[in-house]
């Protein structure tokens, strides 16, 4: 819990109110590695971040004292919001060691968090991701419960075609909007073992349960949602996606939070089985990659970044809540410009450009430009690559914590249909 702090300025009060509305989602359970000091020491002297400005609010003029080691668990607001949720606000706790004495461990983190939104949803997660000394294994792991309210846009990339009339409203090209109401449970847990410098296996297991779904603005059923289920033999209440995960690894990132250079790929399969409890089986390959070039050796926050992302069926159905789409990558964070799910396939290909410069010379401040373009496939005829659909924005960098790089970020995105919003959140977007 975060005590009260009485304090006659109200401009003091306003500051930190303002840092804390900003506080986005810290840590997601893909990938929650925060690394050790990441800048030379006398780079963290030289750089301003939040801290450092709330404690010049409340202890003005006061030198700071020589840091101390401070409790490994975090509580913290959970406030956060995009087109997708809403405004959310809530509780969470972080809690970070590093095992082992290895200079190359990295941190292990659990996280845990409540929270509501203006839209409806309840969601509450338990997190961990554990490396062992010398970054020998890695487990990552997640249990969550919610009650959600999924906006839905249709299947495809909102291309136009002829077919019957439950085909055009499954394709829905005028991207008209639904929402699906339910509650979602999963349980994922994974395992990596470094083979070698920089390269990781992994393999592990994701139980996803979806209860009590309906579309309480459609009862006849004639939305994307019931018209796909039907198609495909799934029940429209309820279903379980239950399979195998196997992962390939490589990266060479030097921050985890905010790369300056390196490069981080991820190829995975996952293989939903009957045996398990899945409703259907099917195989899906989903690949991720990243690159981050410096432009500048003097200054090395100039960075020129690009992420791609896809996920591909091999064979067998997918729930339509599972399909890969806008927003569907490990964090959640793809596609700004749109709210999640507004495109998707059984195919789905996403890639983004972004340029990040400083714009304090004390990195306080720094911005961002993006652009990004996807593609999926219909039920119409259109395939993958035939269709894309653009966005773009602009964002500005808050430093929240010098010594591990880690950004508040605020952006604001434009994309077709009408499609816009602002973003807030935790650490860079890839």
């Amino acid at each position: 819990m975060i005590n009260k702090l009485k304090i006659k300025q109200s401009s003091k009060v306003s500051v930190v109110l303002l840092a804390l509305m900003l506080f986005g989602e810290a840590y997601s359970y893909g990938q929650t590695t925060i690394p050790k000091d990441s800048l030379p020491k006398d780079s963290v002297k030289s750089t301003y971040d939040i801290a450092d400005l709330i404690y010049q609010i409340f202890r003005p003029g006061k030198p700071r004292k020589p840091a101390q080691k401070k409790s490994g668990i975090t509580p913290m607001p959970s406030i956060a919001y995009n087109p997708s949720i809403g405004a959310q606000i809530g509780l969470k706790a972080v809690a970070g060691r590093v095992l082992g004495h290895e200079p190359n461990t990295l941190m292990s983190i659990a996280a845990t968090s409540a929270s509501i939104t203006t839209k409806g949803i309840i969601y509450f997660y338990l997190a961990h991701n554990v490396y062992t000394p010398g970054n020998r294994w890695n487990f990552q792991g997640s249990l969550v419960a919610a009650k959600t309210v999924v906006p839905d846009f249709g299947f495809g990339i909102g291309a136009k075609g002829t077919g019957t009339p439950e085909e055009v409203i499954l394709a829905n090209p005028d991207r008209k909007g639904y929402v699906i109401h339910g509650q979602y449970y999963n349980f994922r847990e994974k395992v990596y073992k470094q083979v070698m410098e920089n390269l990781f296996i992994g393999a592990g297991v994701s139980i996803d349960i979806r209860r009590a779904l309906e579309d309480k603005s459609n009862p006849d059923g004639l939305t994307p949602y019931h018209i796909y289920s039907r198609e495909k033999g799934f029940k429209t209440d309820h279903y379980l996606a239950n399979g195998f995960l196997f992962n390939l690894q490589y990266t060479t990132r030097d921050n985890q939070n905010r790369a300056y250079k390196g490069i981080y790929a991820d190829a995975g399969l996952r293989v939903n089985q009957s045996w398990i409890g899945s409703t259907k089986n099917a195989v899906q390959l989903t690949t991720d990659f990243r690159k981050y070039w410096s432009l500048s050796s003097r200054n090395p926050e100039h960075v020129l970044a690009f992420w791609n992302w896809g996920s591909y069926l091999v064979s067998g159905t997918l729930p339509y809540l599972e399909l890969p789409g806008t927003g569907k990558d490990v964090n959640y964070r793809s596609g700004r410009g749109y709210t999640v799910g507004y495109f998707k396939g059984t195919d789905y290909f996403y890639s983004e450009l972004e340029y990040r410069f400083p714009i304090t010379a004390n990195k306080f401040l720094s911005g961002v430009t993006f652009v990004n373009v996807q593609t999926a496939n219909d039920n119409l005829g259109t395939k993958i690559f035939h269709k894309w659909q653009p966005a773009g924005g602009a964002g500005l960098r808050i430093l929240f914590n010098k010594a591990t790089r880690t950004n508040l970020c605020v952006d604001y995105a434009i994309g077709n249909y009408g499609a816009k919003g602002l973003f807030l959140g935790l650490n860079e977007v890839f």
